[in-house]
């Protein structure tokens, strides 16, 4: 890697440009909702909703400062300068790295989230997350700040293997936080469109399925970006229309039950069985099957 480049990768995405993404994705994704919804009628009021996710997020957002941005930010200079990891190894121009780092990381996202579903002490913590009666851009950030926390050194490691630079780390974090408002979010696409989409990211629908009460269905589309990663490893299912989805976790379907002070406690409270679905709720699940790869409305 040339001078030039080996600068190049250092710089990150302005600041300012990341959060003018973020937040005008956030805000557009919001007034889309009201005009073109998905998912009707809503659980709970949607401005109680929203302003619970903004307290959840707000807490998660200070845990990163203080956690991970002191850890993962110098790593990834480190890992430039030294030239540690993976893609440091291989010496790519910056052109071919930067996209190489940003699939890789997704790559490896897509293994945490599975790992958040499958390993008991993490699903404890991301279960907040599935918890909201409803979808929509704020669930995006509605994520337990001892989840972020525990979720540092995963992010260490992933930067320190791949070998993601400063200017990779930061497009991908800035493209994830899109990603995922887009495919939380309560808008309603073409269904043409969506197919489209859906060949290649995450859309609305589809990880809407990941959303479902039924256990079957959440443990499916564990993408967060690209949907290569659920084509490979077979777990993609995108034939559950909306309209047969319920949003949320069994155990936990009374508003009362996930008010902010309690949905911040529940992980460190004693667990209760997560996917134990009555009778008349099996049954009502039960529906002729489709194609698994077949979007529908």
């Amino acid at each position: 890697m040339t001078g030039k480049s080996h600068r190049a990768a250092d710089s990150r995405l302005p600041g300012w440009l990341s959060a003018a993404l973020v937040v005008g994705a956030f805000g557009a994704l919001v007034w889309l909702e009201q005009r073109r919804p998905l998912r009707r009628p809503w659980i709970e009021p949607k401005l109680r909703r929203d302003a619970r996710n903004l307290a959840v997020a707000a807490a998660s957002a200070a845990t990163l400062r203080v956690l991970e941005r002191p850890v993962v930010e110098p790593l990834a200079e480190a890992v430039l300068r030294h030239r540690r990891g993976l893609l440091q190894q291989v010496r790519l121009p910056v052109w071919a790295e930067v996209p190489l780092a940003v699939a890789l990381m997704d790559y490896t996202l897509y293994l945490w989230h599975i790992l958040t579903h499958q390993v008991p002490f993490l699903w404890r913590f991301h279960m907040i997350h599935h918890l909201d009666l409803d979808l929509s851009a704020s669930t995006a950030l509605r994520f337990h700040f001892a989840e972020m926390a525990l979720s540092v050194p995963w992010r260490a490691a992933q930067v320190l293997l791949i070998g993601a630079s400063p200017r990779a780390l930061s497009v991908w974090q800035t493209a994830t936080f899109v990603s995922i408002l887009f495919h939380h979010s309560n808008l309603r696409l073409p269904i043409a469109v969506e197919r489209r989409l859906v060949r290649l990211i995450v859309t609305p629908r589809m990880h809407g399925i990941h959303h479902s009460i039924v256990q079957e269905e959440t443990d499916s589309n564990w993408s967060s970006g690209l949907t290569l990663w659920d084509r490979l490893h077979g777990t993609l299912r995108l034939n559950v229309p909306q309209t047969a989805i319920t949003i949320g976790v069994p155990s936990y379907r009374d508003p009362e039950e996930i008010t902010l002070p309690k949905i911040l406690a529940i992980p460190f409270g004693p667990e209760r069985p997560a996917w134990r679905l009555s009778d008349a709720e099996r049954r009502e699940r039960s529906r002729p099957r489709v194609s698994p790869d077949r979007l529908l409305q």
